[in-house]
């Protein structure tokens, strides 16, 4: 078979968004705490052990407390569409066990890479 899992795919959005905040904030998460409300993943076509992929995020929509990132997983170098899904993240106090609005540095930091002005 030599096909890529379908779970490893959630693994790639993870890693693509780790990477994407330590890249904007020097830390592992968006000026705040999150947890995964929802993910979802549509499958284009399958990825082989060995291809080499491409990880793209775009930011959805921005909530009170929660807000959607978007990703697409192509096949680099030919630009096939392998895999594209989302994940609504929240803003979580782990204290008291809910969630909470989002931080105003961080719906800044948000609201400047859904305009694409973020470097990164």
């Amino acid at each position: 078979m030599g096909h890529v899992n379908h779970a490893v795919y959630l693994t790639y959005f993870e890693q693509c968004r780790l990477t994407c905040w330590r890249d904007q904030t020097g830390e592992p998460n968006p000026h705040t705490r999150v947890i995964i409300a929802r993910a979802e993943c549509d499958y284009r076509a399958p990825a082989v052990f060995g291809d080499e992929l491409e990880i793209g995020l775009s930011i959805g929509p921005i909530g009170r407390s929660s807000f959607t990132l978007l990703y697409a997983i192509t096949h680099y170098p030919s630009g096939r569409a392998i895999a594209d899904g989302k994940t609504v993240m929240v803003s979580y106090d782990y204290q008291a066990g809910r969630s909470m609005p989002l931080p105003d540095e961080t719906r800044a930091l948000l609201e400047l890479m859904a305009s694409g002005m973020a470097e990164g």
